[in-house]
């Protein structure tokens, strides 16, 4: 690693920093970093600043940040807000954000930076300023900047840090949504409050299923499993994301000892019309391999063959792995290799994955080796169990990218055209 760290494999650049920076050899480190720190790439900025934190000089990281910053990068404003706040400097933090709050994600910044600063009032008034009384975004398009159901959600979010819960919670459920990214803000504030007879209510209308989500996993943390599988099976028959609402059901029941009913929840959606897609497929065939029933798995992708004609390659991929655990590799294989899609780049891992399962490391690499570009960390993976680490590296460089070279251009938040 130290070799590649001096030639120009940023990767190792930056591995080799973090080793020798926990052995105390700080100056060291710095060098390494320095050839690509010169460049101005904010990555190389980052993890140089981040070093130094660990290290704790935390002011000549604050520095490095604050000299990225003013020269304008979109990032460096955000970390070195954050760095400054993790420091003692939540005011100046906070200070430098305020006039960036119509920024999406420098918001996120100033709620999180103002708790303890005794400013909440004040980032809260320039919140409700953005919240008009007769307007919600239909799309994520619709206004510039800050759109107002997101200062609704950051504005609930101080509002429960001041202990004003009442309020938090009205002012989500103004919201059409209140979720994001697979979770859903009230679900999860009348969670931690323990607020379960609300949690249930809005569980019966949140028609994505995260509050039902939310409510079953609450009430697994307190053991109460048979209360939320009872919930998820109520969802598997409401929710718009009836899929979800199973899978997550099977899923629970799995890690409570109870895998031959979760076989059988994701087979009954997998009956319905529409419901064998790839991925209830994979669930359902996952589920049968733990639970050592490969056979029956087999069997259904089998029916499901003759039923639909043709077997295509997301589906046939899905039946390797159970034939591998029913002891039938060279079986598996023979049929890859008469299969219409054999010779692809997305078939290739999966027959390596068959090989290497099975001791054939060899047969794994060669497997891999005419599709390298797309499958170039399955590939040094194998190299390296071979201990073959300078091939493993020769094929990850050909799909490294390299840090931009330097640019005396200021940076510009205006596309180019």
């Amino acid at each position: 690693m130290e070799f590649w760290a001096g030639h120009g494999e940023w990767f190792c650049a930056q591995e080799w920093a973090r080793l020798i920076g926990e052995q105390g050899r700080h100056t060291e480190a710095l060098q390494i970093l320095a050839v690509y720190l010169d460049t101005g790439w904010w990555t190389a900025v980052r993890t140089t600043a981040e070093l130094l934190e660990t290290w704790g000089r935390a002011d000549e990281a604050i520095g490095l940040a604050r000299a990225r910053m003013e020269v304008g990068h979109p990032q460096a404003l955000e970390f070195c807000a954050r760095l400054l706040a993790r420091h003692g400097h939540r005011d100046e933090a906070l200070t430098l954000l305020l006039p960036h709050i119509d920024d999406w994600f420098l918001a996120a910044a100033v709620v999180d930076v103002a708790e303890g600063t005794g400013r909440d009032d004040e980032v809260a008034g320039l919140l409700a300023a953005r919240i008009p009384a007769d307007h919600r975004c239909d799309t994520p398009w619709c206004c510039p900047g800050l759109d107002a159901d997101a200062a609704i959600g950051f504005l609930a979010t101080i509002r429960e840090r001041q202990g004003c819960l009442g309020e938090a919670v009205a002012l989500l459920r103004t919201r059409d949504s209140t979720a994001v990214n697979g979770r859903d803000q009230l679900a999860d504030l009348l969670a931690r409050h323990d607020r379960i007879g609300e949690l249930y209510d809005y569980a019966e209308t949140e028609h994505l299923g995260y509050a039902v989500q939310r409510l079953a996993e609450l009430l697994e943390e307190r053991g109460d499993v048979e209360g939320a599988i009872t919930v998820y099976r109520k969802a598997c028959d409401t929710s718009v994301r009836r899929g979800n609402a199973t899978v997550q059901l099977a899923h629970l029941m799995a890690r409570h000892g109870r895998g031959d009913e979760a076989i059988e929840v994701v087979r009954t959606l997998a009956d319905q019309p529409g419901g064998a897609e790839d991925w209830i497929l994979h669930l359902f065939c996952t589920l049968c391999t733990d639970q050592g029933r490969p056979e029956d798995g087999l069997a259904y992708l089998d029916t499901l063959k003759e039923r639909r004609g043709e077997e295509e390659w997301d589906p046939f991929w899905i039946r390797l792995p159970l034939m591998a655990a029913c002891d039938r590799v060279d079986e598996a294989i023979a049929q890859v290799r008469a299969h219409p899609e054999d010779g692809t780049s997305y078939a290739a891992p999966h027959i390596a994955e068959l090989l290497a399962g099975a001791g054939r490391i060899e047969e794994a690499v060669a497997a891999l080796r005419p599709h390298a570009s797309t499958n170039s960390h399955e590939l040094a993976a194998y190299l390296i169990d071979l201990d073959r680490i300078d091939d493993a590296v020769a094929v990850l460089q050909q799909a490294t990218a390299r840090p931009p070279k330097p640019s005396a251009a200021a940076w510009s938040a205006n596309p180019p055209f």
